[in-house]
């Protein structure tokens, strides 16, 4: 009989990761883990690489030193495409929509790997049951889109692939209070249905408090944090941002 998965077991691991922009040393010596199933917030301040340690997990900026491992395989070198055949997608802070697509057209891509392919149609049902107004305009171009559409679709977008480790990168920026509560609901939807483990980086700290199992805080391209969520309030972590 087959091995079962065990679900304490890491999905992601990160080791000593360095990362540069040029001279610049933008990621130091960064460890932290998701493990399999898992919800897991990573804070920081503007600034501080929080974007550039997801694109490097993801494999869109190099790693200067240290290594990547997704479900126990070592990813460091592995290109994007293969990355997100694996099951390992990140839905960027700015959106990168096709735009002269319409709202379908852009779901439809998110399934474009060979994983998601033949589950097409059973994603678009889940993705308008959690965002309706995506549904209503699913002919409109993207470019159409208010603010708050053009968040959901995108992050409808990465759904779609049936990712194992869905990575997100400021979902409530630019929303209003009620379009944030909207698309952390959502999150917590994909999370309970789909079983996909979530790291979602945010500078603001109500949802995904209540939302994760497990916190981290990076200040300056450093882990200085690492607590459960139960363990930690929102006065401690805006604290330690400063």
């Amino acid at each position: 009989m087959a091995k079962q998965p065990d679900r304490t077991d890491p999905i992601l691991e990160v080791s000593d990761l360095d990362c540069f922009y040029g001279d610049l040393q933008v990621i130091r010596q960064v460890c932290f883990k998701v493990l399999d199933g898992d919800v897991v917030a990573l804070f920081g301040p503007n600034g501080h690489g929080k974007s550039t340690l997801l694109k490097t997990i993801g494999g869109i900026h190099p790693t200067a030193n240290g290594s990547v491992r997704f479900r126990g395989q070592d990813i460091t070198q592995a290109p994007v495409e293969q990355r997100v055949e694996m099951g390992l997608v990140y839905i960027p802070e700015d959106k990168n929509l096709f735009l002269d697509m319409s709202v379908l057209e852009n779901l439809c891509m998110g399934a474009f790997n060979k994983r998601a392919r033949k589950h097409l149609a059973t994603g678009l049902q889940f993705v308008f049951s959690l965002f309706p107004r995506l549904a209503e305009r699913k002919s409109q171009s993207a470019m159409t889109l208010s603010g708050g559409e053009a968040r959901m679709l995108a992050i409808g977008r990465g759904m779609m692939s049936r990712a194992a480790l869905l990575m997100i990168d400021e979902p409530s920026i630019g929303l209003s209070p009620l379009l944030k509560k909207t698309v952390f609901e959502a999150i917590r939807q994909i999370h309970s249905n789909s079983e996909a483990s979530i790291l979602v980086v945010e500078q603001e700290v109500d949802y995904p408090l209540k939302l994760a199992k497990r916190i981290y805080l990076l200040s300056k391209g450093r882990i200085v944090l690492e607590k459960q969520a139960g363990e930690i309030n929102k006065a401690q972590i805006e604290k330690a941002y400063f």
